[in-house]
């Protein structure tokens, strides 16, 4: 699967912005959770994280309605024809 200079030249923008991001927030706090907390974590941590787990979440479902839809199209160009009524068609 080969990609399009412009697409390697976007991944590579928002890479740099995320590593600028990560540098400029190194500020250490406190997530709790729940019953969970943890301490001395960047800021840019738990917003990477963060931004990492919505991207799964909302992939996922996408993911997989592609694939059933990928699988629809698939199955349809593989049946056969239908087939003709019985009987003469040019009468």
């Amino acid at each position: 699967m080969g990609g399009t200079p412009m697409g390697y030249l976007l991944v590579a923008l928002v890479a740099v912005v995320v590593a600028i991001f990560a540098m400029q927030n190194t500020t250490a706090v406190t997530v709790r959770f729940l019953a969970w907390q943890v301490e001395q974590v960047p800021v840019a941590a738990v917003v990477l994280l963060s931004l990492g787990a919505g991207v799964i979440i909302v992939g996922i479902p996408l993911w997989f309605r592609l694939w059933r839809a990928r699988s629809r199209l698939r199955s349809a160009n593989s049946s056969p024809p239908p087939s003709e009524p019985p009987g003469d068609r040019y009468e």
